[in-house]
């Protein structure tokens, strides 16, 4: 008996600190109000390049206006490789290039061998960029080969709505040894929200 009443009076104890120190807890949140007593909680501000310098960042990108930012339909078709004809398709697929310059490409490969990868671009000339682009492959049993590493050097047209130029594929093992190399010439149409499904295939 003297247990269960002990339970009790610290259980009644816990619930009084509730009700009196939660509401004081919840009231400062979220305020907008100028910091009081000292509290930890303040106003953020995306503009403010001093006090938040990687939200700045954010907002720089954010506002780029670069030509070659969007959703591209792209081709690649090889040229001047020893053992595929000039003229034959490698990959298709959809890449977005964005404005904090980084790129994502889906490819027409099957899933199972990592149709999605990654790059990073930057201008290099009036019109002209340069992507470093990297995939990690798997054969089709989900066993991995190694790293793969594209490279695209393109011209924008004077439109913004296509771009052409050349690629390079480098397929890697695990080790670090070249497995395959193969070069050729690469295409790009924009996707805009206007674009038909038909404009796609």
């Amino acid at each position: 008996m003297q247990a269960l009443r002990k339970n009790l009076t610290v259980m009644l104890g816990l619930l009084m600190f509730s009700v009196a120190i939660v509401p004081q807890v919840f009231a400062e949140c979220g305020s907008l109000a100028p910091s009081t007593k000292g509290s930890l909680l303040h106003r953020q501000s995306w503009q403010n390049q001093g006090e938040y310098p990687a939200a700045s960042l954010l907002l720089a990108s954010e506002n780029s206006d670069d030509p070659i930012v969007g959703l591209w339909k792209v081709s690649f078709t090889a040229r001047g490789n020893a053992d595929i004809p000039d003229g034959a398709p490698i990959d298709q697929g959809y890449a977005q290039w964005h404005s904090d310059h980084t790129e994502i490409m889906n490819s027409s490969r099957p899933p199972v061998t990592s149709s999605f990868c990654l790059g990073v671009w930057k201008r290099v000339g009036r019109s002209r960029y340069s992507l470093n682009h990297f995939a990690i492959s798997w054969d089709p049993n989900s066993n991995p080969v190694g790293p793969a590493n594209i490279r695209e050097h393109i011209a924008l047209a004077a439109d913004g709505k296509s771009f052409s130029g050349s690629f390079t594929i480098d397929q890697y093992d695990q080790a670090g040894n070249l497995l395959v190399h193969i070069q050729g010439d690469i295409s790009g149409t924009r996707i805009s929200v206007e674009t038909p499904a038909t404009a796609v295939f």
